[in-house]
């Protein structure tokens, strides 16, 4: 993964008083102001809203921010179909049962928000550094929200690293289930997908070291381990899935350990 430079990203506030903070925020993640890099592609904006990314080229789709309280996810929370969504499914819950998950690729949280809303304990990990900085800033604003919301938030916690990494050197209780949604270039083709994608792909890259992800996911997890695809896309390189569970863009790839059962 590609980290930012210093010509890539840059720190910006959207009020007068939210300079302080913006100010905290470039020294903590070692990242110039933008009046001090007028040329960066991309800024990270600190608005009364929240922390949001934003590209500054003329044909730039809208900024990205977490936003677990309004918009889609809320949708989604009231309306998305509860325990029959496909990443439910694919991680087992069924009944009462509600596994222990830990997200490896967190991203913006859509999934384990998902899971978090419906009961699991879910642990996020996320490595780069301003994907995370707008997951932790998403969370930190749900935590602070009405009491349903916080709630869900409650059940989620986030980590900053290296997933292969933080898996291979695991300490306290394994997750039974571990998701992953590794960044591939063959993606849905959405618009929202569009405008992230164009927005991360800087930052982040493609995650070339899938097979060892996969590897350190499949040795830690004590029950199952289900990875998102594209749904014509290959299977990781590694042991083949041991079912499959599609949709109509995407599917899951799902490695099978031991059976879950209600605690």
């Amino acid at each position: 993964m590609n980290d930012p430079t210093s010509d890539l990203l840059a720190v910006h506030w959207l009020a007068p008083e939210l300079e302080p903070a913006a100010r905290e925020l470039a020294v903590r993640m070692q990242l110039p102001l933008w009046h001090e890099q007028p040329m960066a592609q991309l800024l990270l904006q600190l608005g009364a809203d929240g922390l949001s990314l934003q590209a500054t080229a003329a044909d730039a789709p809208g900024a990205v921010r977490v936003d677990f309280v309004e918009g889609a996810l809320a949708h989604r929370r009231q309306y998305g179909g509860g325990a029959g969504q496909m990443v439910a499914r694919a991680v087992g819950i069924r009944g009462a049962i509600r596994p222990r998950v830990l997200d490896a690729t967190a991203g913006l949280g859509r999934d384990a928000f998902v899971l978090a809303a419906l009961g699991c304990e879910v642990m996020l990990i996320e490595r780069q550094p301003v994907i995370a900085a707008l997951l932790a800033d998403g969370l930190a604003r749900a935590r602070q929200a009405d009491a349903e919301v916080a709630e869900i938030a409650a059940r989620m916690q986030l980590i900053e690293g290296d997933a292969i990494e933080l898996m291979n050197n695991w300490t306290g209780p394994a997750p039974q289930v571990i998701h992953l949604d590794p960044m591939f270039p063959q993606r849905q083709k959405s618009a929202l997908v569009k405008k992230e994608m164009r927005l991360f792909r800087p930052l982040a890259g493609d995650d070339t070291d899938a097979p060892q992800l996969l590897a350190a996911a499949l040795q830690l997890a004590s029950h199952r381990v289900a990875v998102k695809r594209p749904r014509k896309a290959p299977a990781i390189d590694g042991p083949a899935p041991s079912a499959e569970l599609a949709g109509q863009s995407s599917r899951y790839d799902i490695y099978g350990k031991k059976k879950l059962e209600e605690q």
